[in-house]
């Protein structure tokens, strides 16, 4: 997937950008997981097999091993496939097919973990979230039949619920659980039980798509089809106050009410931030907003939300689903636009509706109609634990050797070295600066046998390719490795 970067301003905070792009149409590119650097260019990719897979969410997490007292930084995401149609109408859009699971791999691209849900429900690829106490909590689905009649919708219906569900990584088993329809009257959704006939006659009256922890063991849930946000007490399961919804807690200030909303988060003293989607399908002639980053203040006393910052995108962009808002390091706000092929960083200042240019640091597209669940900034530092990769062909006389290595951060130059024979290699015939995730370095030297070594910042030694060689039999050019 090529990314079109519109916008790059001085200021953004460090880090790399983690996107998972596919698409609910036809996908550009492949489906999988993507690191790329400012200038769009891919640093990691790891493509799926078939566009009916998805990985959603994929970020940088930190990894404590309870049992071993260690904390390393990793790679988490959700792989399975989504229910989009034509090709799955068994499931509401938007909803996970069983199946699924979640990864989470080193700084060496090794895969560390895999995490799967309990109590007969699937993994959800709304949420994972790897805690200090060396435990993963994340959303699960599962479709309960059930008759929908006393809400509108068939007799013989069935409603997708979503639990909370908390795994400890070390032994694999379940420690918590909290069960969203045994605490939430799914009445109070605004998707009527009435459009089961598109999604075999599954309900979903939550779509929890988001849980953050405090620091005092409640934890936040996002539940987009309830246009509302909770608190809950974990000791207890007690819902302590909503927000949003038709039975909120709060009164709203101006540009602080929110819809269909993803990605609710603590933030310090008594503000949540969150994407605000803002359309669309509304119900009961409740007007769209523009999609957005906001952040909340819950005035506690008074039982009043305001808004403080928002952060809006120009051109003007309407997400019907999906989007993250990430708090940044430097102060800075990195937004994923959700079911629009955008990613963007702003100073933490923010704007204001219709002026989406203002604060704008960094703004790039993806092609096509590909999307990607959520957007992260992150800094991450891989060493891949397989070897770089190199090819040559000869070009007037010359030749040009490439070199790549899939996921290395710490490569920042090539050096080519040459010989007649694959163990004659001493020979450095080019050496180059790395210059995206290929890099073309020219030689006078006709080889036929090439090597490339990926060097660090210090002109160490990171890697070494396996042996190519140069063959132009019948004016067509054939790498082969040795």
């Amino acid at each position: 997937m090529r990314v079109t970067v519109t916008t790059q301003r001085p200021g953004t905070a460090p880090g790399q950008i983690f996107v998972a792009p596919y698409s609910m149409g036809t996908v550009v590119g492949q489906t999988g997981s993507l690191i790329a650097d400012n200038s769009g260019d891919p640093v990691w990719f790891r493509p799926l097999s078939s566009t009916n897979l998805q990985n959603t969410d994929l970020r940088v997490q930190t990894y404590y091993n309870s049992r071993m007292g260690t904390a390393q930084p990793v790679l988490t995401w959700w792989q399975g496939s989504i229910a989009i149609p034509p090709t799955y109408t068994n499931l509401p859009a938007g909803a996970p097919e069983p199946g699924g699971c979640y990864y989470i791999y080193d700084t060496h691209y090794r895969l560390l973990k895999t995490v799967f849900a309990y109590h007969g429900f699937s993994p959800d690829e709304h949420e994972f979230l790897l805690t200090r106490r060396g435990t993963a909590l994340f959303i699960a689905s599962k479709a309960e039949p059930m008759d929908l009649s006393g809400y509108g919708g068939p007799r013989n219906g069935a409603i997708l619920d979503s639990e909370v569900q908390e795994v400890d990584l070390a032994t694999g088993k379940l420690v918590f659980s909290w069960d969203m329809l045994q605490h939430v009257n799914p009445a109070d959704s605004e998707v009527s039980a009435s459009d089961t006939a598109s999604s075999g006659g599954v309900w979903d009256p939550y779509h929890m798509n988001s849980i953050d922890e405090g620091t005092g063991g409640q934890l936040l849930i996002s539940a987009r089809n309830m246009w509302a946000v909770y608190d809950f007490t974990k000791s207890t399961g007690k819902i302590r106050w909503q927000l949003g919804g038709k039975k909120s807690d709060f009164t709203f200030g101006r540009n602080a009410d929110f819809y269909w909303q993803h990605d609710a988060r603590f933030r310090p003293g008594n503000q949540i931030s969150m994407f605000d989607d803002g359309c669309c399908n509304q119900p009961n002639g409740t007007p769209e907003q523009q999609s957005h980053g906001l952040i909340l203040n819950l005035d506690f006393h008074n039982r009043n939300a305001t808004a403080v910052k928002t952060y809006y995108h120009e051109p003007p962009l309407y997400s019907p689903s999906q989007g993250s808002t990430q708090a940044l390091s430097n102060g800075d706000e990195f937004i994923g636009w959700g079911q629009k092929p955008y990613y963007s960083e702003y100073a933490g200042a923010g704007n204001s509706e219709n002026k989406g240019l203002s604060s704008l640091l960094y703004d790039a597209k993806m092609p096509g109609s590909n999307i990607s669940y959520r957007a992260f900034r992150n800094e991450w530092v891989g060493d891949p634990y397989y070897p770089p990769n190199a090819a040559a062909r000869a070009s007037g006389g010359h030749s040009i050797v490439y070199a790549s290595w899939n996921g290395s951060t710490r490569t920042t130059a090539w050096q080519v070295l040459a010989g007649p024979d694959p163990g004659s290699l001493s020979v450095v015939v080019g050496h180059a600066g790395r210059a995206g995730f290929e890099t073309a370095v020219p030689t006078n030297d006709r080889g036929p046998y090439f090597q490339v070594r990926a060097l660090d910042a210090t002109g160490k030694t990171l890697g070494t390719s396996t042996v190519v060689k140069l063959d132009n039999r019948d004016g067509r050019t054939v790498c082969r490795r040795h």
